[in-house]
């Protein structure tokens, strides 16, 4: 065959796909009718996990699983703005590793709001200026983000999902010999995660490593600055038109961070991949075994806890603390349901959500 007539097979199948799309779309316009009628919520990450499943254990061809799900994941977004639109808020700037979290999840499409604090942006979704909120949570190389866990507990919000995306850092830069940068611009905990990209690429160079509050800033100075570069993400350097020079340069590539999906309101039905994050303010941890009998609770019935973090309950006693834990399964499972009935006055429901979606 010929180049001509390939690109002609090709230009065929796109109308097929742009056919069937909009086919897609027209149902998708009917079901958000419905739900809307019924006042039910839009977002039904348990559902988007079952089509990514079916289409995953039907699939014979070239694409992977992750080439499945970044192009369906997209369709789902387009599809849930059809529906009805959502205004979702992320710990900002614009281009920061939350905010491509949050794209990956609700895509180009959707109204987002940059916000300057973890704070701001459960408030945001507290005060029903937007339905979703995403924060982050935890990296596996960096632990737990205290502020978030903190805030679980002071306000009244659910989590609808997680997300778990690979943090991958750029070198970005207008300049193409490195001995001429005079200045490179990043996040302090970036320059420690690729400092063996740093080491080796610029050792006996005179580049200044200059700390900034984001990535984001970081590619926004590259952009503005000759003979300068920015580690960033590459949703970053592509916002403000930042050439990429070298990308994953990161020194681990297990590198992930995780991401919690906020509602004000929000329930899940069962997937049969679920975790459920709970909090519990047990009456007295002081008490000999009160700790460990609360966590026996779980295994006597055969719940895998996945997650325990302590946190000061600073209500003015001495050292006291409360608890945010994560463990597989659903809340209407029934061995679950019986440890939140044991612990009824003392454990609080944050969510259940397909794990790892």
């Amino acid at each position: 065959m010929t180049l001509e007539s390939l690109r002609n097979n090709i230009d065929a199948l796109d109308d097929q796909l742009l056919t069937l799309l909009n086919q897609r779309m027209e149902l998708v316009r009917k079901v958000g009718e419905l739900k809307r009628s019924a006042n039910t919520v839009i977002y039904r990450p348990e559902r988007e996990k079952q089509i990514l499943d079916r289409l995953h254990s039907q699939n014979t061809g070239l694409l992977n699983q992750a080439a499945i799900e970044a192009i369906f994941l997209e369709i789902f977004a387009v599809s849930r703005n059809l529906e009805l639109p959502e205004r979702v808020s992320y710990l900002g700037p614009e281009g920061s590793f939350t905010h491509q979290a949050a794209e990956s999840r609700f895509g180009a499409m959707s109204a987002y709001m940059a916000l300057p604090t973890i704070r701001s942006v459960f408030e945001s979704v507290e005060t029903g200026r937007v339905r979703f909120g995403v924060v982050p949570i935890e990296n596996n190389q960096e632990g737990v983000v205290n502020e978030t866990i903190d805030l679980l507990l002071e306000k009244d919000l659910r989590i609808a999902a997680e997300a778990q995306i690979p943090v991958h850092f750029t070198f970005a830069t207008q300049t193409e010999n490195l001995a001429e940068i005079t200045h490179i611009y990043s996040k302090d905990i970036a320059f420690r995660q690729c400092s063996r990209f740093l080491n080796d690429s610029f050792d006996g160079l005179n580049a200044e490593f200059v700390p900034v509050e984001s990535t984001s800033k970081a590619a926004k100075l590259a952009a503005q600055q000759p003979k300068t570069a920015a580690i960033c993400s590459q949703i970053a350097a592509k916002l403000f038109d930042v050439p990429v020079l070298f990308d994953n340069i990161e020194n681990s590539d297990l590198n992930r961070t995780r991401f919690l999906i906020l509602a004000k309101e929000f329930v899940n039905q069962p997937s049969g991949n679920d975790k459920t994050t709970l909090i519990a303010r047990l009456a007295n941890t002081q008490s000999p075994g009160v700790l460990a009998e609360f966590l026996q609770s779980f295994n006597a019935r055969g719940i895998n806890l996945t997650k325990i973090e302590s946190r000061p309950l600073r209500d003015g006693a001495t050292f006291r603390y409360w608890f945010l834990l994560e463990c597989e399964g659903h809340a209407d499972d029934p061995a679950l349901r019986d440890v939140m009935a044991q612990y009824a006055n003392e454990v609080k429901l944050l969510g259940s959500y397909v794990r790892g979606a």
